[in-house]
């Protein structure tokens, strides 16, 4: 008998040091370019934060998807983003059906007119004017940017600002913490469109159609069931062919306008909490100088959304705990 204790004590101090082990806040460190931000975790690179950069031409097979970007970056977005267990991204840069969906982005269609969600430039842009990096490493970074929105050769109709925060809690655990302020420079009507605001797009090996599990905090499940419903956060999640299961979450600050909007979900691996699609009258107006700030956590995690405890995650978010 005092075998088998001293057994279970020596196991349990060993799974509480394994514990306390993964639990350790990983080192997060940064680097600026002109191109980007690269953001490392304990030396590994995490993802980067896109802001300039060579022009890249992409056309699809599929006539309707067809899609070309022949100068800078529509707008700012997150590629890769890196598993925390696999240190492949979980997000595509560029996959079918619709490629202009560039990995973790913030973009709106059908604003004063111009699109800065797709198509061309000359639509639309949101440019970046410089990244700042007030904390450069330890348990935490914080990027800062200012990008204004606007079409070439005219004035820009809306600024907006940007704080990200990113840490990795322990060594399963990736936080981005993005929080944007929109400023209308004019008066800004954004009409009734699937096509906005904060949205990730995973790879297709993570996806539903590849396998993957989507689910909200309601406990519903795929495309069918999520779209078009109200919940404060939703999670993708997958296994990659040598096994290894990771995820990715977005959860909505409860401060939010329209908290818990509705979500715009796809098997293919889209999904992005945005009330645009449900507008009250189809229209939203941002009359001149009357800020909106909106909020969200991603969280990047191995394993699927129950064995990496999201609901447990945001409950923690909710009241201000890493």
């Amino acid at each position: 008998m005092r075998i088998y204790s001293t057994f279970v004590c020596v196991v349990a101090g060993m799974c509480a040091t394994f514990a306390e082990a993964q639990a350790d806040p990983q080192p997060v460190t940064v680097s600026l370019s002109d191109e980007c931000v690269e953001v490392r975790v304990a030396g590994e690179l995490f993802t980067r934060y896109k802001v300039d950069g060579e022009p890249f031409t992409y056309e699809s097979s599929k006539s309707y998807s067809t899609y070309r970007l022949e100068d800078s970056p529509k707008y700012p977005y997150f590629w890769p983003v890196n598993g925390p267990a696999s240190g492949e991204s979980i997000t595509s840069e560029l996959a079918e059906p619709y490629p202009h969906h560039h990995s973790l982005f913030f973009g709106c269609d059908k604003v004063n007119g111009g699109n800065y969600w797709q198509e061309v430039n000359a639509r639309g842009r949101i440019a970046s004017q410089g990244p700042k990096i007030p904390e450069a490493a330890g348990e935490r970074v914080v990027i800062a940017d200012e990008c204004l929105w606007q079409r070439p050769d005219e004035p820009p109709i809306m600024r907006d600002s940007r704080r990200i925060v990113i840490t990795a809690p322990d060594a399963t655990l990736r936080f981005i913490d993005f929080t944007i302020t929109l400023e209308p420079l004019v008066d800004v009507t954004i009409l009734k469109s699937n096509h906005a605001l904060f949205s990730a797009r995973v790879c297709p090996e993570l996806s539903v159609k590849g396998g993957g599990k989507l689910v909200n905090a309601n406990g519903d499940t795929g495309e069918e069931t999520t779209w078009g419903v109200a919940s404060p956060w939703c999670d993708y999640s997958g296994t990659w062919d040598d096994g290894i299961t990771e995820g990715i979450a977005i959860f909505q600050h409860p401060d939010n306008r329209w908290y818990p909007c509705k979500w715009f979900t796809r098997n293919y691996g889209f999904f992005s909490p945005t009330p645009m699609q449900w507008l009250e009258g189809g229209k939203l107006e941002l009359p001149e100088g009357e800020e909106l700030t909106l909020s969200y956590r991603v969280v990047v995690h191995a394993g699927d959304a129950e064995t990496a405890d999201i609901a447990g995650l945001y409950d923690a978010y909710l009241e201000g705990k890493d």
